[in-house]
């Protein structure tokens, strides 16, 4: 049976695509430093899964222990890093240690342990300050942060080890994925879960910026799809992908979707504009929809319903709503 690795796999997206793997009967293991990723993501996992489950609190900058644990896997995942523009602009070393270096002991690890395909996380971020729309695969802007900048080495590692050593990699670029399991009150949260827990509280919520900024968010479903076709097309080998919904929201938009919802009707508070952040995104999706079959199963509408209602059930647990 084929065993799949998972790096970051206590984090947001890799908990849902190692759980993804799990429940299809498949042997998986999970790579985690616990930087940001979280054991309770993987709770209960064990007693599922039994020996099928395995999780290795390393820091993927350990190679030698890569090394072991990529033995007989058929293919890795690669979702390890430090996910955030805003965190990379505030501290742009841990970033290149993350995202830079670990991508490179990732692979080097992989090439050494006759790994068949790594499937690489990248982001829209790598666009940068093209402004055209829909952002399609072949062309890039110039990064914006010491984030986008990570991705987009990552893409060219992951470009030359498929070229020298034939190591066959696919490269994913995620559009604002959103789902259950993202922390809503780190500093460096993304906008839905703050969002949405802001208003289930009775807060307004705070938007850097006019609102007008347009975003293609992806509920964490139709990622973890194409995670898992990425990883089977053979015509995928080499490629990088965009992974949207192929449509674009504004903030303001989001909150208005949200509130109705939810049933409320909060004044936004708009603060200064963050360093870093672009200003529009919107996916060009169809080379992924020609090679890899992929199409999002999953709406903003619905996943925000399910986002609401996971949020919902949190708070009430914690006594923070009624």
């Amino acid at each position: 049976m084929e065993k799949f690795v998972v790096t970051g796999g206590a984090g947001f997206i890799g908990s849902h695509l190692a759980e993804s793997l799990l429940n299809s009967g498949f042997p998986v293991t999970v790579i985690d430093n616990l930087s940001t990723g979280r054991k309770e993501n993987l709770d209960g996992w064990s007693e599922r899964a039994g020996p099928r489950f395995q999780a290795l609190f390393i820091d993927i900058n350990d190679t030698d222990g890569l090394r072991g644990a990529f033995a007989d896997a058929s293919c890795i995942f690669h979702l390890a890093a430090i996910p955030s523009v805003a965190r990379s602009v505030e501290n742009p070393a841990a970033t290149q240690m993350a995202n830079i270096n670990g991508t490179l002991s990732v692979l080097t690890a992989a090439r050494d342990a006759g790994v068949k395909r790594v499937v690489a996380a990248s982001s829209s971020s790598v666009y940068g300050d093209d402004p055209n729309l829909p952002k399609k695969e072949e062309r890039t802007g110039r990064c914006l942060s010491p984030y986008a900048l990570s991705k987009f080495v990552t893409e060219e590692y992951c470009r030359l080890f498929y070229r020298l050593y034939g190591l066959e990699t696919v490269v994913l670029r995620y559009f604002n994925v959103f789902g259950p399991r993202q922390d809503p009150n780190s500093h460096y949260a993304a906008v839905i879960p703050r969002f949405t827990t802001r208003l289930l509280t009775g807060s307004p919520p705070v938007v850097y910026g006019d609102g007008e900024q347009t975003r293609d968010f992806t509920y964490v479903s139709n990622v973890v799809e194409a995670n898992l076709k990425a990883a089977t097309q053979p015509a995928a080998a080499g490629e990088v992908f965009n992974i949207g919904c192929g449509g674009r929201t504004s903030l303001n938009e989001l909150i208005a979707k949200l509130e109705g919802i939810i049933g409320s009707g909060l004044t936004p508070q708009y603060e200064a504009p963050r360093k870093g952040d672009v200003r529009d995104s919107l996916a060009d999706i169809a080379k992924a929809r020609r090679l890899l079959g992929y199409s999002p199963g999953t709406s903003l509408e619905d996943g925000l319903r399910k986002v609401v209602d996971h949020y919902r059930h949190i708070l009430k647990a914690a006594d923070g709503i009624s």
